[in-house]
């Protein structure tokens, strides 16, 4: 039995970067010998364990054979006979393609470590083009190193598209792996990469319509803007200039978190109305506090304003977002003693309270 870290944890190693999750390979053993060392089995379909006091993950060495469509349609096949070359000959990147022996020793033979200095995303063989998952993943290591994608990869990844195998991507796989995409430092690199080899128009055809021309360079600004915040806000950026029933669409087929689905679909209605709040009156400023449900909710209001900043700071508009006149505007309106109105006039409180608050809301921009 020889035991071999690999892939992530020896990449992120080169590079240079923390290790927060290491994987191991087990050459030569049986699934009988993990166990009577103590290793706890997991996964169904091929054989996985966890280390009896580090919990981290030891896979058998194993090959895989494509059986049918999509990123599902695979056979794996693990034994003693199995060499550590032939497991590493299944993984998607050259990069992702390097272990490392007790001694320090890396084996690499794929070039992965070259790679790794030429920053380059290079597949490790034509199986690449089996499971179409990998697609996403090069758009989402692209985002997270910078790394060009090699054009020979390029080119296998647009076969894939026309073949129809990334037509097999299920929704929440989809949603998985563009979300991690977007949380890492490049996340405009994500979408590019996609639409460079065609996925984006199957995966997102909502997106891919904004992602050319003029309105791509702005795309792509937003979603460098927007890397200081939340998931949700970097989605919105994502979605921002669709229509918000295209949204509504984009965050049904691929089942969006709620959180991320009513930010976009807030953004896409209120954008305008809150970039523009600076020259908006008592009673419109009230409107938008209403539809954006910000007495109750306040940290929507928060990260709908933060969306308009990476919007913003996107178009080179050196106007910032009035979130002053937006505030003041809440902090007035809750000033009003909604009880007390509700006692003092029964049959109409709705329209009183929203009437009181109009009220203060005037006071308080004018300096009353």
């Amino acid at each position: 039995m020889k035991i071999y870290a690999v892939g992530g944890s020896v990449r992120d190693e080169l590079l240079g970067r923390p290790v927060v999750d290491r994987d191991w390979v087990v050459v030569g053993a049986t699934p009988a010998e993990m166990l009577a060392r103590g290793f706890r089995p997991v996964g169904s379909d091929f054989p996985v364990f966890l280390h009896p006091e580090t919990h981290e993950e030891y896979a058998l060495a194993r090959t895989e054979r494509k059986t049918g469509p999509g990123y599902k349609g695979f056979a794996f096949h693990a034994s003693p006979e199995v060499t550590l070359e032939e497991d590493l000959r299944r993984r998607d990147l050259t990069i992702n393609a390097i272990a490392r022996e007790a001694d320090g020793t890396l084996v690499d033979p794929h070039g992965g470590a070259e790679d790794l200095r030429l920053g380059i995303l290079r597949h490790v063989s034509e199986s690449f083009a089996e499971d179409p998952v990998r697609i996403l993943r090069v758009a989402r290591f692209a985002a997270r190193f910078g790394f060009a994608v090699a054009p020979e990869t390029q080119a296998l990844m647009r076969r894939m598209v026309e073949s129809g195998e990334a037509d097999h991507l299920v929704p929440e796989r989809v949603w998985q792996e563009v979300a991690r995409g977007l949380q890492e430092p490049r996340p405009a690199r994500t979408i590019a990469v996609l639409r460079d080899c065609g996925a984006l128009a199957r995966v997102l055809p909502e997106v891919d319509a904004l992602a050319g021309g003029d309105a791509g360079a702005l795309l792509a600004a937003r979603l460098e803007a927007s890397t200081d915040y939340a998931l949700p806000v970097r989605f919105a950026c994502l979605t921002l200039g669709l229509a918000p029933e295209a949204v509504a669409s984009l965050c049904e087929r691929i089942n969006a978190p709620g959180e991320c689905r009513e930010l976009a679909g807030l953004a896409a209605r209120e954008r305008a109305a809150v970039e523009g709040a600076g020259a908006l009156g008592a009673e419109p400023l009230l409107a938008l506090l209403e539809r954006t449900d910000a007495f109750r909710r306040p940290e929507r209001l928060e990260r709908l304003m933060e969306i308009c900043e990476c919007d913003l700071r996107a178009r080179g508009l050196a106007r910032p977002v009035p979130r002053a006149r937006i505030l003041a505007a809440r902090t007035a309106a809750l000033a009003v003693d909604a009880a007390a109105i509700a006692r003092a006039a029964p049959q109409s409180v709705p329209a009183a309270i929203h009437a009181a608050r109009a009220e203060r809301i005037a006071e308080a921009l004018s300096g009353g």
